[in-house]
């Protein structure tokens, strides 16, 4: 008799396992940024480290990540971390205009070569102190760029500054915006997801997107003339955190997020947009358009005097706001040189 009772006892402990609910997540993170969720900078940046938290931390770390701006538009997700609205972002500092004008040295001409490189000279800038003034009011992960930006247009393909004369082109930034207006084009601001829609409706005529832009926004769909100027922007990118969430976790779990802050993650991310610019690029060419690449790049006699005038306009206004911007610019070439 007391076989088939420690059976039934065995079998009931079993099913009351199986019922029992998983351990709730000592804190749960919600993370915003603006890309779809089919998008490779959700599944292999920000999925991917949401899971490698909960990995490292035994499920004591949940992160809920919130695609496509659901929690908050892009130029309010830095905002929203800061008033806990999310718990981290990942979104691009320049859409809140004049908010981190040091940081914005990495996307001036010529300062960066691709997304690994970029994002190399952008995190040692934070972890050397340079920048770090500028986001004293959250806690910063990572950070990254992606790669260099580009011209492309609709209906009239750009081979000279000349070219520009008329056309409305979406910018990214009030630096892109400088350089776009010292070659006559007609600015116009907006973040990277609204930008198909602007183009399919003919309320611009190109868009400044690196390759990897065209690829993830299909804005490759409505654009079918590139120009390629080496070196003419970056755009930067940051993974950062609510500072009283971070501060009020005990040691071993702020250990945990450390561990996955910093280089290793601002490279993981670098390489996914380098990625997808070779795919973005692939795919151009593959639809047959017409890709025209500007010899010498942003040193191109044509283009060099507005590209320089727009990096010495930058710097000094940055400069005559007390803020340190030629030591930053001077760091930030000199990591170029040493950065991967």
């Amino acid at each position: 008799m007391k076989k088939p009772l420690l059976t039934s006892a065995m079998a009931l402990t079993a099913a009351l396992m199986i019922q029992a609910p998983a351990q709730a997540a000592d804190y749960t993170l919600r993370l915003a940024h603006f890309f779809a969720p089919v998008a490779s900078q959700h599944k292999d940046i920000a999925q991917a480290w949401a899971d490698k938290v909960k990995a490292d931390s035994n499920g004591r770390i949940e992160v809920e990540v919130y695609p496509s701006s659901t929690l908050a538009k892009p130029p309010a997700q830095y905002d929203a971390v800061k008033n806990r609205i999310a718990d981290v972002t990942m979104t691009v500092q320049g859409y809140t205009a004049n908010r981190f004008p040091l940081t914005q040295v990495v996307e001036l001409p010529g300062v960066a070569k691709n997304a690994a490189n970029g994002s190399c000279i952008l995190q040692s800038l934070y972890d050397e102190g340079l920048i770090a003034s500028e986001y004293k009011e959250t806690h910063p992960l990572f950070f990254f760029t992606h790669g260099l930006g580009h011209i492309h247009t609709t209906e009239k393909l750009v081979k000279e500054p000349s070219d520009f004369e008329g056309l409305r082109i979406r910018r990214p930034t009030a630096v892109v915006a400088k350089l776009l207006e010292g070659l006559g084009a007609q600015p116009v601001g907006m973040p990277a997801p609204q930008a198909y829609q602007s183009v399919q409706r003919g309320v611009i005529d190109g868009v400044s997107l690196p390759w990897e832009g065209q690829l993830v926004f299909r804005i490759n769909e409505l654009t079918t003339k590139h120009t390629e100027v080496g070196g003419l922007y970056t755009l930067s990118f940051v993974m950062t955190m609510n500072k009283d969430v971070y501060n009020s976790m005990p040691a071993d779990l702020q250990k945990v997020l450390d561990d996955n802050s910093g280089t290793e993650w601002s490279q993981n991310a670098a390489k996914v947009f380098d990625d997808l610019d070779f795919k973005g690029r692939a795919q151009a060419v593959e639809m047959g358009h017409e890709i025209y690449t500007v010899e010498g790049g942003i040193k191109n006699p044509a283009w060099k005097p507005v590209m320089d005038k727009a990096i010495e306009e930058y710097l000094s206004e940055v400069e005559a706001k007390g803020l340190p911007a030629r030591k930053v610019y001077a760091r930030a070439n000199e990591l170029a040189a040493t950065c991967k």
